[in-house]
């Protein structure tokens, strides 16, 4: 089958005209997107985009990147005459996502078509009217630099595989202090846990936040939980040689080790509260630390991903070149760990979930 990258789309967009000013599809807000710098042979691609009925103009609007790793995410996912839901494949990251839909489908390979859905097993319900999908058609190219509806009798089936169920967590006391959003801690320690059983299943050990492992999970502290260290200074050779290393982990919420000689991550989960704490602490760790490869990484809610851009640029954390690994492919991982047996996966495997933050800034 033939296999799309992303130099294969960067090379279709880079065939519209530079002067050319594109509409989104069936936008409810009408947007317009225009191409300001592209960089071959992968991307970044540097836009601007309005909405003419906002008041909003070109001379105001400002430079946004479509990142690699976006076009990346995008190139694995398409297949010939194969609809697919770009949202849906992004899980709500990326605010330029609709931008690089609309450039593809002014491409002559590209359309936007509209399958019908099925959103229950039960047979009683009818196919309904579909969501926006862009369709890959090699073979059946239309005239370029316009927007052409696929007409399909395809069906897409929107029935969730599989649903993230966490059981119920018992938070310590001091949870529940005022000022604390509890909800909010209760979110957090669920990213914990995926996390933990992630980890479990690529193979690492898992440490856990000193002040979090009192948190009951499934009748178990998270302390004791299978592959969650005990012990920094007993368990970990990396670290064990390093006390001021020791003491910069112990509030870091989660680190997987891997062999005791490798990191292949060390992850704040944050919320909209925080971010520059979660910063600090670990530009705290890589400090004490000698020269060593691993990722640093912010998890949050998808809809914070400005923010955590925006605070994770600034000079003094540039150093971490941190990643941004969203709620929900936080989620989608779990879940496909969860409902598949993956062997022989390897850690490029994690690339693929966690976007890069300062290659958006090149």
């Amino acid at each position: 089958m033939e296999k799309l990258t992303a130099a294969n789309l960067v090379h279709e967009i880079g065939m519209l005209p530079r002067d050319g000013i594109f509409n989104y599809i069936n936008s409810k807000t009408p947007t317009l997107v225009k191409i300001i710098n592209i960089v071959r042979p992968q991307g970044p691609i540097k836009i601007q985009r309005i909405r003419p009925n906002k008041g909003e103009t070109w001379e105001k609007a400002k430079i946004q990147s479509i990142s690699v790793p976006m076009i990346w995410r995008l190139a694995n996912a398409l297949m010939p005459d194969h609809p697919i839901n770009v949202d849906r494949i992004f899980g709500g990251s990326y605010n330029t996502r609709s931008a690089l839909e609309a450039l593809l489908v002014h491409t002559p390979q590209f359309y936007y078509c509209y399958p019908g859905r099925i959103e229950s097993i039960s047979s009683k319900n009818k196919i309904k009217p579909g969501h926006k999908h862009l369709m890959w058609c090699p073979d059946h190219p239309h005239a370029p630099n316009m927007l052409v509806k696929a007409e399909v009798e395809m069906v897409i089936s929107e029935v969730p595989s599989t649903e993230i169920v966490y059981d119920a967590l018992v938070l310590p006391d001091e949870y529940h202090s005022p000022g604390l959003d509890i909800e909010l801690k209760r979110r957090h320690s669920q990213m914990q846990i995926a996390l933990i059983e992630i980890g479990q299943h690529l193979g690492f050990k898992t440490w856990v936040a000193q002040n979090d492992k009192g948190i009951i999970y499934k009748n178990q502290k998270l302390g004791e939980m299978e592959g969650v260290i005990g012990s920094l200074r007993r368990e970990e050779n990396l670290m064990s040689s390093f006390n001021e290393a020791q003491k910069a982990a112990l509030l870091i919420d989660c680190i997987w080790f891997k062999n005791g000689r490798l990191m292949p991550a060390v992850m704040e989960v944050e919320h909209s509260t925080g971010v520059t704490s979660g910063l600090t602490r670990m530009k705290g760790l890589q400090d004490v630390l000698p020269p060593f490869p691993t990722r640093y990484v912010i998890i949050a809610p998808d809809e914070d991903r400005e923010k955590v851009f925006r605070e994770a640029s600034r000079p003094q954390f540039q150093s971490l070149n941190a990643r941004f690994f969203p709620y929900s492919a936080v989620e989608e991982m779990y879940a496909l760990f969860k409902r598949r047996n993956i062997k022989g996966v390897t850690e490029e495997f994690l690339d693929s979930y966690m976007e890069p933050i300062l290659v958006q800034l090149a």
